[in-house]
C-alpha cells in the first residue's frame, strides 16, 4: 500500500496501480479515453493529464498522464490545478477537431463517453472552422455499425479485437491525423465478440446495428438486471425495454462472472422476444386442427378438465426455464412423475459432472478465477462455439505469461504494450484435444486432433502420468505417451492449472478422464487446481439438482400407456428426441397442455397452449455451469403496454392451473416463498434464498429504479391508447419498482445494479462508481451464490477406458460440432443471428471425402438407421478419418424434422456422394 495526497487529501491505495486507476477507484473523476481497465494503459489520447509534484515543498510540478504514472509512496499530485486542467481541455478540443457535430442524431448520444469526458473537461465551443477530414464507412455485418468519422483515435477497439479477443480482421490503417479502424475490405466481423466493440469504444464509431431498427435513447429505456439464457456460462446482462419490446442488451458488469465483455450469441441473441408470431393468448386446438384463442379462465378450465381425464400425468419441464417454474410443475404432478425433458445420455452426463465438480477434489473456478490460471487443458470442448465467454477467459490465462515475464523485468500489469512487447508470443501452455480445428488453435501449445475415444484415453493418460495409481492405459502409441508426459509436466509445473471438459461429444469416457485428472491433481496436492465442465444450456445444471427422470422415460410412460396426460413446460421435444418417438408418446396423450413463448412443433400439438413470459417478461433463478445460482428480473409487464396480451410467467400459469384442478380458490404466490421452497426441497440447493435480497429490500424507503435518473417517457407510453395514464404495475415478487419512483442513487452498495449510471458519467465506464476497485468487484459483492463446494477428492479412479477409435470402411461415427451462432434453439429465431449461421454442412476428413469422390461444397448424402438426409459437404484435414461431424442446431428442412442433437451421441452413420443433387448450400 502506498500513501498518495490529491488537491490537498491524503488517500491510501494500492502500490501496484497507475495514478489514474488509484484515483478512479477512490472516487475521483480524471477524464480519459484510450484506458480500459481490463485493458490497462498505453497513453494514447493524452487526456488523462494530472499535476505531480516532488514533494510537499515543490509549488511548480509537471503535468503527467497519470494512466502511464505508477503510484508512488508519498506521492503529491493534483487534479484541480489549473494548468493541468487547461491541457485536458486543450486535448479534447484537439481530438474533436474532425469529430462530426452530430450528438443529436448518432446512436451513441446519452450514453457516450465522449460526451462524458467533454463535459467533464469543460470544453463547450469549437473555434476550428476548416474542412474536416472524412472518412468512407464499412458494412461490417448485422451486429455492427459503422461511422469513422466520429473516432478520436484511441486505439481501444483494435486493442481489444485483436489484443484481448484474438480476433485478426480488424485493424488500424493510416498515420497521424489520417487513421482508419476497420477492416481491408468490407465484411462481416469475424469475431464472436465483436460486439464488445460498442461498449469498448468511447465514441459512436462502433454502435449496436439491431438496436438501430427500433432505436431508444438509454434515458427511455427501462431495465431490469438479468442472466443470459443462450448457454451455461452465466453471463450479466442488462437488457433496455421500450413500448414491450427489448431495444438492446448490454452487459451488465461481475466481478466474479462475465467481467465487462459478452459474446455476441448472448448480446444480438434476443430477437425471438420480440418476435410477431409469438403465441400471446392462450389456445386450444378444435378438433378440425385449428387453433382458437381463449381467455385466462376459459384455457385454465379447460386444460384442469383435460387433465382430470387422464389417469395418470406426467411433467416435462426444461433446462431453458427457471428452478421455480421447473420446481412448480414438479409439485404439480408429483415428484415420482416429473422429467426434467433432457434426453437419458445427456442427463446422465449432466449428473456425473456435478458429482464430479463435487467429488473430484477440484474447485470449480469463476470466469475471472480462469483468468489467472497458468495451465489449461481442454479435453473435446471447442470452447468458442460450446462456452464462448469461458473461451475469452481461457484466452486471458495464456496471455497472463506477459504479466509474469513483465514482472521479472519491473515491468508493472498495467503498462500493456511494455508488457506485449515483452510477451512476444510467450504464453502459458494451453493444450486442446479435440475433434476440429477450434480458433484457440493459434495460442495453443499442442492442439491435436483425435476421436472422442482417443480423446478421453489422452485424458486418463494424462491422470496415470500425474499419478502412477491411475489406470494405465493400453496399447497406448509411443507420440500419445510423450505427449501425456508433457501435459502432466506442465500441470504439476503450474500452480494454478486447469482442467476443462464438457458433454459436446456426449461422450461419459471424456468426463471421466477429466475426473480422474482432477483426482490425480488433487492427490498430488494442488490445492489451486481447477475444474470446469461445460454444460449445454443455461439451466442445465439447476435442472439436474433439483432431480427428476430423463425424457425418454417420460416419452415411455405416455407410449405403454402408463401415463396419459401430459404438462410440457418451455420445451420443444422435437429437438431432443427423434420425432417418430415423440410422435408415437403424443399420440397415446388424452391431455397435453403446453406452457411455452414460442410456436414450437410440440405447441402445435397441444391440446391447450398457454403463453410464458421470456426472460425479459419473468422472474426466476438459473445455475450456471460453475454452480452459481443467479436470478434474473422481469424487465417489463407485458400487460401493461398490450393489454390484450394474456402471457404470464410461467410458475404463475402452472400455480392458477394447480388451483383448477384441485378446484381451491387461488392463493396469492410469492416469488420469494416460491424460490424458498425450492430451496427446501432439493438439499444441493438449500442455499438458494441466500442468493438475492428479498422482495421487501429498500433504500431510503425506496423500491430500486428499473429507469435511468432521466428516465422521460411513461406518462406518454400509451397515450395512443388512452389519455388518462393507467397506474404503473406492482410489483410484488422482487425489490425493484416499475415507476420512476424507485431509487436511481449509485452511492448504496448493491448487487442488483440494473443499469451503470452516475452523475457525469452516463456512458458504460460509470461502472467505475459501483466497484470497490476499478476492475475489481462489485462494492456490495457480486452477484449470485455458489452451491458447489469441492470436497478433498475421493472415490476411486474410473477403470473403464474406452478400445482406441478404429474406422470402420464405409461407416462414420456421427458426432456434434457446436455452434455458437444458431447452436441454441433461440437465438437462432433473432434475424441477426440467423445472417452469421452457417449453412448446415457435413464435416467429413479430406482423405475420407476423397473415396466418395466427393469436393468441398458438393452434397453427401447421410443414413442414421432409417433416417436419410442430404448436406452440403465440408471437407478437413484435421477430422480424424471415420468422423462425421454435424453441426448443432435446427436442420429440420434438410434432414426431414431432425436435428443433430438428436443424431449425435456416436451413432453410426452411412455417407455416399449425392451425385444427382445439386451443389450449393442449404440454408436453414
Amino acid at each position: 500500500m502506498a500513501t498518495i495526497h490529491v488537491d490537498g487529501s491524503d488517500y491510501e491505495v494500492e502500490d501496484s496501480d497507475n495514478l489514474l486507476h488509484a484515483c478512479l477507484s477512490l472516487g475521483l473523476d480524471i477524464p480519459y479515453f484510450c484506458w480500459h481497465p481490463a485493458m490497462g494503459s498505453v497513453g494514447a489520447c493524452r487526456q488523462c493529464a494530472v499535476k505531480q509534484y516532488k514533494d510537499a515543498d515543490d509549488d511548480r510540478g509537471m503535468l503527467v498522464m497519470s494512466c502511464m504514472a505508477p503510484v508512488k509512496d508519498d506521492a503529491y499530485i493534483s487534479i484541480a490545478d489549473e494548468e493541468a486542467k487547461a491541457f485536458r481541455e486543450t486535448v479534447i478540443e484537439f481530438l474533436m477537431v474532425n469529430h462530426p457535430h452530430d450528438c443529436p442524431v448518432c446512436e451513441e448520444g446519452g450514453h457516450c463517453h465522449l460526451q462524458d469526458m467533454t463535459v467533464m473537461t469543460g470544453h463547450d465551443r469549437r473555434r476550428y472552422r476548416f474542412r474536416k477530414r472524412t472518412h468512407r464507412n464499412q458494412n461490417l455485418g448485422p451486429f455492427i455499425a459503422h461511422e469513422m468519422n466520429r473516432c478520436i483515435t484511441c486505439y481501444r477497439c483494435t486493442r481489444f479485437y485483436q489484443d484481448y479477443a484474438g480476433g485478426e480482421d480488424l485493424g488500424a490503417f493510416g498515420a497521424h491525423d489520417n487513421v482508419y479502424f476497420g477492416r481491408v475490405t468490407d465484411g462481416t466481423l469475424e469475431s464472436e465478440f465483436s460486439g464488445n466493440l460498442t461498449e469498448v469504444c468511447p465514441t459512436g464509431v462502433f454502435t449496436d446495428q439491431t438496436h438501430s431498427a427500433h432505436y431508444t435513447r438509454k434515458w427511455d429505456l427501462q431495465f431490469a438486471p438479468s442472466i443470459c439464457h443462450q448457454c451455461a456460462s452465466g453471463c450479466n446482462i442488462s437488457p433496455g425495454e421500450r413500448y414491450g419490446d427489448i431495444r438492446r442488451i448490454e452487459n451488465r458488469y461481475n466481478g466474479d462472472v462475465n467481467g465487462y465483455f459478452l459474446c455476441d450469441r448472448g448480446r444480438f441473441g434476443y430477437g425471438y422476444v420480440n418476435r410477431k408470431d409469438r403465441p400471446t393468448r392462450p389456445e386450444c386446438r378444435e378438433s378440425g386442427g385449428e387453433a382458437r384463442a381463449m381467455e385466462i379462465d376459459e384455457a385454465l378450465d379447460l386444460a384442469a378438465d383435460r387433465l382430470r381425464g387422464a389417469k395418470r400425468i406426467i411433467g416435462i419441464g426444461s433446462p431453458r426455464a427457471s428452478l421455480e417454474s421447473n420446481h412448480r410443475l414438479r409439485q404439480l404432478v408429483g415428484a415420482a412423475n416429473f422429467s426434467t425433458g433432457i434426453e437419458a445420455g445427456e442427463l446422465a452426463r449432466i449428473r456425473r459432472m456435478e458429482a464430479l465438480n463435487r467429488e473430484a477434489g477440484l474447485a470449480t473456478p469463476s470466469l475471472r478465477e480462469i483468468e489467472q490460471c497458468d495451465a489449461i487443458l481442454v479435453l473435446g470442448e471447442d470452447l468458442i462455439q460450446s462456452a464462448a465467454r469461458v473461451a475469452l477467459s481461457v484466452r486471458q490465462a495464456v496471455r497472463g505469461k506477459g504479466t509474469e515475464l513483465g514482472a521479472e523485468r519491473g515491468i508493472p500489469e498495467w503498462n500493456a504494450e511494455a508488457v506485449k512487447t515483452v510477451a512476444q508470443d510467450a504464453g502459458h501452455p494451453l493444450f486442446l484435444a479435440t475433434p476440429d480445428a477450434t480458433k484457440l488453435d493459434g495460442i495453443a501449445a499442442h492442439a491435436g486432433r483425435l476421436a472422442p475415444d482417443d480423446i478421453a484415453r489422452l485424458g486418463f493418460a494424462v491422470a496415470h502420468a500425474l499419478d502412477s495409481t491411475a489406470p494405465v492405459v493400453d496399447g497406448l502409441d509411443e507420440e500419445t505417451s510423450r505427449l501425456a508426459e508433457r501435459i502432466a509436466d506442465a500441470l504439476l509445473a503450474a500452480e494454478k492449472p486447469l482442467v476443462i471438459a464438457g458433454e459436446s461429444l456426449g461422450s461419459m469416457a471424456i468426463l471421466e478422464a477429466a475426473g480422474n485428472i482432477a483426482r490425480a491433481l488433487g492427490r498430488r496436492q494442488r490445492p489451486d487446481a481447477g475444474l470446469t465442465l461445460v454444460r449445454r444450456e443455461a439451466n442445465s445444471v439447476g435442472l439436474g439438482l433439483l432431480g427428476g427422470e430423463s425424457l425418454d422415460w417420460a416419452m415411455a410412460q405416455l407410449e405403454q400407456g402408463d401415463a396419459d396426460g401430459v404438462v410440457i413446460l418451455e420445451n420443444d421435444l422435437y429437438v431432443r428426441l427423434p420425432a417418430a418417438k415423440v410422435d408415437a408418446a403424443l399420440d397415446r396423450a388424452s391431455a397435453l397442455v403446453v406452457i411455452d413463448h414460442q410456436r414450437t412443433p410440440t405447441w402445435e400439438r397441444a391440446d391447450v397452449g398457454l403463453p410464458a413470459g421470456t426472460f425479459a417478461e419473468s422472474d426466476g433463478t438459473l445455475v450456471s455451469l460453475e454452480g452459481r445460482a443467479q436470478r434474473f428480473y422481469q424487465v417489463f409487464d407485458p400487460s401493461y403496454l398490450r393489454p390484450d396480451t394474456r402471457i404470464r410467467e410461467s410458475w404463475r400459469w402452472l400455480h392458477a392451473l394447480h388451483a383448477t384442478l384441485e378446484r381451491q380458490p387461488m392463493e396469492t404466490i410469492l416469488l420469494d416463498d416460491l424460490t424458498q421452497a425450492v430451496a427446501e426441497d432439493a438439499p444441493a440447493l438449500a442455499p438458494l434464498h441466500q442468493n438475492t435480497p428479498e422482495a421487501m429490500f429498500r433504500i431510503h424507503g425506496l423500491k430500486l429504479a428499473r429507469e435511468p435518473h432521466r428516465y422521460s417517457g411513461r406518462t406518454a407510453m400509451r397515450a395512443n391508447l388512452n389519455v388518462n395514464e393507467p397506474r404503473a404495475p406492482v410489483d410484488l415478487d422482487t425489490p425493484f419498482a416499475f415507476s420512476m419512483e424507485g431509487y436511481a442513487g449509485y452511492r448504496e452498495p448493491r448487487r442488483e445494479v440494473a443499469f451503470a449510471w452516475a452523475p457525469g458519467w452516463n456512458s458504460p465506464q460509470a461502472w467505475n462508481k459501483f466497484q470497490d476497485e476499478v476492475g475489481g468487484h462489485l462494492r456490495a459483492g457480486d452477484p449470485g451464490k455458489r452451491l458447489f463446494t469441492a470436497a478433498a477428492a475421493g472415490g476411486d479412479y474410473c477403470s473403464e477406458i474406452p478400445d482406441a477409435f478404429e474406422p470402420r470402411e464405409g461407416h462414420w461415427q456421427v458426432i456434434d460440432l457446436p455452434q455458437l451462432f444458431g447452436g441454441d434453439e433461440m437465438s437462432r429465431r433473432a434475424e441477426p443471428i440467423r445472417e452469421r449461421m452457417a449453412p448446415p454442412q457435413a464435416t467429413l476428413n479430406d482423405t475420407d471425402a476423397a473415396r466418395l469422390g466427393l469436393a468441398a461444397g458438393e452434397r453427401v448424402t447421410i443414413s442414421v438407421g432409417d433416417t436419410v438426409f442430404t448436406l452440403t459437404a465440408r471437407l478437413s484435414k484435421g477430422l480424424p478419418p471415420g468422423l462425421v461431424g454435424l453441426p448443432s442446431g435446427a436442420i429440420e428442412e434438410v434432414t426431414g424434422g431432425l436435428t443433430p442433437s438428436v443424431l449425435r451421441w456416436g451413432q453410426v452413420a452411412k455417407a455416399e456422394h449425392d451425385s444427382q443433387a445439386p451443389a450449393g448450400e442449404a440454408r436453414p
